[in-house]
């Protein structure tokens, strides 16, 4: 679906909302750095906690990243509620740098199933290295989003 000018806004808005709203994306320090239709790039800053053994970031880090951003991302396309119903992770390479980011974007938009494709990055001293790729099938389901699920909490009204 494509937006005209100024239709994103009120979408772009919800969803925000919504992702501040999810626990485990405050668990995670995850931060929301791009959403435009069709895009989500989401990150999270090194902490010690999000580490293995190695001092790289864990896999399971990477793989939350991955099933975040392609949901949201499919999300825009249609406004509908998402799921993902499966994703492919390749890791690359170590994941060694002070920020992961993820850059997802709708490949295909469907009604029942969009694909989705993935790219994360470790960033150091503002260099990229790419660690990782995916593929994911998100399930697009109910009608439109923000009419079934209105924001209500209080953190969702104040942005």
């Amino acid at each position: 679906m494509k937006y005209a000018e100024g239709e994103f806004a009120p979408l772009e808005t919800y969803l925000r909302a919504r992702l501040a709203d999810q626990g485990f994306m405050g668990h995670m320090g995850a931060e929301v750095d791009e959403l435009s239709p069709g895009i989500c790039v989401m990150a999270v800053n090194r902490r010690p906690e999000l580490l293995q053994q190695h001092g790289f970031f864990h896999g399971g880090v990477t793989a939350f990243l991955v099933d975040n951003a392609t949901t949201v991302a499919a999300a825009t396309v249609r406004g509908q509620g998402v799921l993902t119903a499966e994703f492919k992770l390749n890791l690359l390479a170590p994941a060694s740098g002070d920020r992961l980011i993820c850059r997802a974007r709708v490949v295909k938009s469907g009604r029942q199933v969009s694909v989705v494709a993935a790219d994360v990055f470790c960033i150091t001293d503002g260099v990229e290295k790419h660690t990782a790729t995916a593929l994911a099938s998100i399930a697009m389901v109910g009608d439109n989003l923000m009419q079934k699920e209105p924001l209500q909490s209080q953190s969702a009204q104040a942005v």
